[in-house]
């Protein structure tokens, strides 16, 4: 004997339909974080470009890179990366060039760190910004690093055929 009480003797719920109503809610429930994925990646991704321009600002500033012609580099960079990250969203050579990029820019904290820019002795430790170039290194990393993530995942997705 169950312990559940129904409002009329008559009426029992169906398990069958009981059943296919937990499924429908756990694969709507699945679908709506594969459809969030994409909107994350172009966030991260967003942030990562203003990051990475932020912090090359900031090196020419500090002296860390010559300002100048040279620079301008970092223009077409930037575009391109912009470019794979709205227009070619959630197509395979969109999350190419969005995780192409996002692994050359996690290791600029690493090469900051390691080598010119960051240290007691040097120009950051006299420069009243150093606050905002260190935490501008730190944000570049984790949502590069995050960006490859996704973008890993995603190409993930379509190799075995789930995205378009």
């Amino acid at each position: 004997m169950s312990s559940v009480v129904y409002p009329a003797p008559f009426i029992r719920p169906n398990p069958r339909f009981v059943a296919s109503s937990l499924f429908r809610e756990l694969t709507r429930s699945h679908y709506v974080a594969q459809m969030k994925q994409p909107a994350i990646l172009t966030i991260t991704s967003l942030l990562s470009i203003l990051l990475f321009t932020f912090h090359l600002a900031d090196d020419i500033v500090l002296g860390i890179e010559k300002g100048g012609v040279s620079n301008l580099t970092a223009v077409p960079i930037a575009v391109l990366w912009l470019y794979g990250t709205l227009v070619l969203a959630e197509r395979r050579s969109g999350y190419v060039i969005v995780l192409l990029f996002s692994l050359l820019a996690t290791g600029i904290p690493v090469l900051h760190m390691m080598g010119k820019g960051v240290g007691v002795g040097s120009r950051i430790a006299r420069y009243s910004g150093q606050f905002f170039f260190v935490w501008t290194l730190i944000a570049l990393g984790v949502t590069a690093l995050f960006s490859v993530i996704l973008s890993a995942r995603g190409l993930w997705s379509l190799r075995r055929g789930q995205a378009r």
